[in-house]
């Protein structure tokens, strides 16, 4: 046990580990909440967790009880059904696969920061419709709330398309597919299943993949929306990292300088030589990079995994 904690601990401050951050905490809260559910349910209060927890963390349809639990836009798309294992399953290997190609392209933190605004586009996409279409509207009371990361993989999916549309992975039986096709089809799924039994879901797939489009669209034309994010998660970064910043003064200078020598010298890029591309990318857009860097972009879209 003690093993297992150790290795999550060191995934967890991995650098460059928002991805799997994500994928931890999505896995961890379904495991508490399952085993929760199972303790109501054998107490005989099944009745009390729908009511008091489920409530509590799941997006209501109706607007009124969503602008009293302001919060439950975001702890939705943290939730998953407790009794659909492949609910969470699917979602986190769809994440995990397209997350990967989209942190190559636009690195870490933008990930992080589409995955919240496409859980937050994807929720208000679900008020909107059930609120204002009589459709969705007559259907409301049968409808107890939405939960799971859809929206947010949705948003990914599109993004990752977005900026690297010819990207090629391999399907099983299928063979190389680009990631623009897979994107096309996830979205016409949704599409046409948003009158079915899970209209709510759908609708916020829907919305998800509008916003990973969006994000990626602006991106390339140097407007980042997702800048008020990075703020937050640079005040916790730094605060977290604050007394290990105390610590890194004894090492030699000669060290220092033989290891930058070393990485300028390599035929790959450094790290710091991709963060300064990603970071022109949010200020200029993905027209102002120099052919040169546009290559590196390139390379990186060739990497199979």
């Amino acid at each position: 046990m003690n093993g297992f904690i150790s290795d999550l601990k060191y995934t967890w401050n991995k650098p460059g580990s928002g991805l799997l951050r994500l994928i931890i905490v999505n896995v961890v809260v379904y495991v508490c909440m399952s085993l929760l559910m199972l303790v109501f349910k054998l107490s005989g209060l099944q009745g009390i967790y729908d009511q008091y927890i489920f409530s509590n963390v799941a997006l209501p349809p109706y607007i009124y009880d969503a602008v009293v639990k302001p919060w439950t836009l975001i702890s939705y798309f943290f939730m998953h059904s407790m009794s659909d294992f492949f609910h969470i399953l699917f979602n986190m290997l769809i994440m995990y696969w397209f997350g990967i190609i989209f942190t190559e392209f636009l690195g870490d933190k933008k990930l992080v920061a589409l995955y919240f605004l496409g859980g937050v586009a994807g929720g208000l996409a679900y008020l909107l419709m059930y609120n204002v279409v009589p459709y969705y509207n007559a259907q409301m009371g049968m409808v107890s709330g939405l939960i799971g990361a859809s929206a947010c993989v949705y948003a990914i999916v599109v993004g990752a398309a977005t900026i690297a549309p010819d990207y090629r992975i391999n399907l099983l039986f299928v063979g190389p597919v680009k990631i623009k096709y897979l994107a096309a089809v996830y979205i016409f799924l949704s599409l046409i299943q948003s009158a079915g039994s899970n209209a709510g879901g759908e609708i916020a797939h829907l919305g998800g993949a509008l916003m990973g489009f969006t994000y990626v669209s602006l991106l390339k034309r140097g407007t980042d929306l997702g800048k008020p994010l990075y703020a937050i998660t640079n005040f916790f970064a730094n605060f977290t990292k604050s007394d290990r910043k105390l610590k890194v003064v004894h090492r030699s200078k000669k060290k220092s300088t033989s290891k930058t020598t070393a990485s300028s010298t390599s035929k790959q890029p450094s790290q710091d030589s991709v963060d300064e591309i990603l970071d022109k990318i949010s200020e200029r857009g993905y027209e102002g990079l120099t052919q040169e860097e546009k290559e590196i972009l390139f390379k990186a879209s060739q990497r199979k995994h």
